[in-house]
């Protein structure tokens, strides 16, 4: 068991909320709007406690489920409180036509909120290139959802890639955190081809 902080009250936020705790890990809710935290939690029910954005994460895990514009900011404010824990970013940095990430070539959301974030602080991508009802699928084709990650830290990984199997899905270790980079326009194209298909059940899966 692990305990796992989510910030967002978001779909993502929710699926997640409903696996962790479902896999039997402690969930923590954290949220701007204390009512809907708390509506968020008891849905989920268990241990599921509810917060506010700038009380304490709990969890060994802070999963950030909220729009890449105010990740970073939301990271930077919460400062020292976040050193020795892994922060999971699943954010995507696409533009408002969904044609490109709004991120330098150099760059991501990732990167961005590692650099925002607190010396101790251990940033992880994962999870962006699912959609919300894959997820809650957690297989496709008869295979369980691939999740890719990518982060510096080899321990962190280590950490969020056994949240992920304890899930009921596959991580995907694919390097360091500039590979949030190419992960982040692995999300823009599925989100491309969602929309062209009018099909947002799709999910990218290496077989084998």
């Amino acid at each position: 068991m692990t305990r796992i902080s989510i910030i967002g009250l978001g779909t993502m936020a929710r699926t997640l909320g409903v696996r962790a705790g479902g896999a039997g890990h402690d969930v923590q809710v954290i949220g701007r709007d204390a009512a809907k935290a708390a509506a968020l939690a008891a849905d989920l029910g268990g241990t599921a406690t509810a917060n506010v954005i700038g009380d304490a994460p709990t969890g060994d895990i802070v999963i950030v489920a909220v729009p890449h514009a105010v990740a970073a900011s939301i990271v930077s404010d919460y400062g020292p409180t976040l050193a020795g824990k892994v922060v999971v970013d699943i954010s995507n940095p696409f533009d408002p036509a969904h044609t490109g990430l709004t991120t330098p070539r150099d760059s991501s959301a990732a990167q961005e909120i590692a650099a925002a974030a607190a010396p101790g602080t251990t940033v992880v991508k994962a999870f962006n290139t699912l959609f919300s009802g894959v997820l809650a699928a957690g297989e496709t084709a008869g295979h369980p959802v691939d999740v890719f990650i990518a982060g510096d830290d080899p321990d962190a990984k280590a950490t969020v890639s056994a949240f992920v199997t304890s899930l009921g899905l596959r991580p995907i270790d694919t390097g360091d955190l500039t590979f949030a980079h190419w992960l982040e326009g692995m999300g823009l194209v599925l989100l491309g081809q969602g929309i062209r298909r009018d099909d947002f059940s799709l999910a990218i899966k290496i077989l084998g």
